[in-house]
């Protein structure tokens, strides 16, 4: 049976006015489990503007009563986690466990955010001038947007709506139209929490959604996650109509190995972060990047012995280590990308692009795939791929390892294995990237800390989640007061200072 979604808009799930529809996929079989509206102008306009009415009614809670939806949102979710990962899987492809994962990730910047109290405090000075005090205050935006991708349902969106709600402004999602439920149901919880209608609206679209949420005035800032070419445009149109933007790209992350690393740690780690979620993941090491001939050898018959012990299966399947790719597109893509690998001289030791999963003949998956002598010259190298594709990068010293992850366009995550502290610390403070992981693979920070790329992986000037997020969804309003006598004073026709 497919099911008919909706837009969340207002507090209600309506079909809307375009009368278009899109496929949401079974990625496990090929078939449509679901059909979703997809919003014209005219239906992200509503959305907009019912996000304008509740958003000054909403900004005049004070910051304790805000965060108490947050917490209560959290207990709501606690007896649904199953569910709700069962959800994801089912329409993302990404194993039950994993899904688990991306929606405490998600849960945890929601905890963050009940301490909205204490992270908009401003700063005060008294007595900066004789009888003069100054102090600011953080204030909310208005109606602000998130436009989420389909790689992690529940995580990113949540990571935008937490401190955008609880620093006062309403909140208009357009998540991916691929895997639009799990939005919806925590848009649903939101409003059973205490969250009045409105502030948090949920809209599925494509680009004429996207264009009116970059136009529209009344959207003060938007944040954007997704490939690099969108996200270039998603920020450059927004600033240009005057907002502000937060927008993350694409990735190419790579894992140094040392001579002294433990390469059965490195092996273990590249293989769950390689190839966990089918590759689907903006944190994926794709590179990896062994420092001489010895330490590369050794890895790669580790690699292939240990991948060869991967088991691809349906998401559902509690022993599959992954699961099938999101949708046809991203099969012939990565089946593409394998292709154009072994045209430019890359050694393909393992080929995922015949796989068959017994029973789910019609379903995107695709094997485990590794290349080695893979050159920085090579499309597999320089493009991201987003699939369970590893590739082996020879490192002649450790400069050049170095200067492999410096100096690639992409800036979002780098990992070094070492047992030595003079080695890690030189490459994370020398390192051109946005996120660092000594001795951990995939360096996603915790809710407290921000998430961010360089370079081509990230637009804008702050991050994600932890205090950037306070920063960029509020402003600051600075006051200077003075109580003077009720004698008269002449006017002072000199710039005020403080002496």
């Amino acid at each position: 049976m497919v099911r008919e979604l909706s837009h969340f808009i207002g507090g209600k799930h309506v079909t809307g006015t375009s009368g278009v529809f899109g496929d949401v996929y079974d990625p496990n079989t090929g078939q449509v489990q679901a059909r979703v509206p997809l919003a014209d102008r005219a239906d992200t306009l509503t959305a907009i503007a019912d996000a304008e009415r509740a958003q000054p009614e909403w900004a005049d809670w004070n910051p304790q009563r805000r965060a108490r939806v947050l917490a209560r949102f959290l207990q709501l979710v606690e007896p649904e986690r199953e569910s709700l990962a069962r959800l994801l899987s089912a329409e993302h492809g990404k194993t039950i466990a994993d899904a688990h994962g991306d929606l405490q990730r998600g849960l945890e910047v929601v905890e963050f955010a009940t301490g909205i109290p204490h992270l908009l405090k401003g700063e005060f000075t008294d007595n900066a001038g004789s009888g003069i005090d100054v102090h600011s205050l953080r204030q909310p935006l208005g109606v602000v947007a998130g436009i989420t991708p389909f790689n992690f349902p529940a995580m990113i969106p949540l990571w935008k709506i937490a401190p955008a709600i609880a620093c006062g402004n309403a909140f208009v999602l357009k998540p991916s139209e691929r895997d639009p439920s799990v939005p919806l149901r925590l848009a649903e919880l939101f409003l059973e929490a205490g969250l009045p209608p409105g502030v948090l609206n949920v809209v599925h679209g494509g680009k004429e959604s996207v264009d009116t949420l970059l136009e529209d005035p009344r959207v003060q800032a938007l944040g954007f996650v997704g490939s690099t070419a969108i996200a270039e445009y998603v920020y450059t149109t927004a600033t240009a109509n005057g907002k502000r933007a937060q927008c993350f790209g694409g990735a190419k992350n790579h894992l140094i190995v040392m001579p002294d690393a433990d390469l059965d740690q490195v092996v273990e780690a590249l293989i769950g972060a390689g190839y966990g979620s089918a590759g689907e993941r903006c944190m994926a090491i794709s590179v990896a990047v062994p420092v001489g001939a010895e330490t590369a050898d050794a890895l790669v018959d580790k690699l292939v012995a240990r991948i060869a012990t991967l088991r691809v299966g349906p998401s559902h399947d509690p022993e599959a280590d992954f699961g099938p790719l999101v949708g046809r597109d991203a099969l012939d893509r990565v089946r593409g990308y394998l292709d154009i690998g072994v045209a430019e001289g890359a050694k393909l030791l393992l080929d995922g692009r015949d796989l068959r999963v017994p029973g789910h003949e019609d379903g995107y998956f695709v094997g485990a795939s590794l290349f080695d002598n893979v050159t920085p010259s090579m499309r597999v190298y320089r493009e991201e791929i987003f699939g369970p594709v590893l590739s082996v990068v020879r490192a002649a010293s450790y400069e050049d390892a170095l200067g492999l992850a410096s100096g690639h366009e992409y800036g979002n995550g780098v990992a070094i294995f070492t047992r030595d502290g003079d080695t890690a610390r030189d490459f994370s403070r020398r390192v051109n990237t946005g996120m660092v992981g000594i001795n951990v693979p995939i360096p996603v920070p915790v809710a407290y800390h921000t998430f961010g790329g360089w370079k081509r992986s990230g637009f804008g000037d702050l991050n994600q989640h932890g205090p950037d997020s306070i920063r960029f969804y509020t402003r600051t309003k600075t006051v200077t007061s003075r109580w003077p006598s009720t004698a008269r004073e002449s006017a002072n026709f000199d710039i005020p200072t403080m002496d």
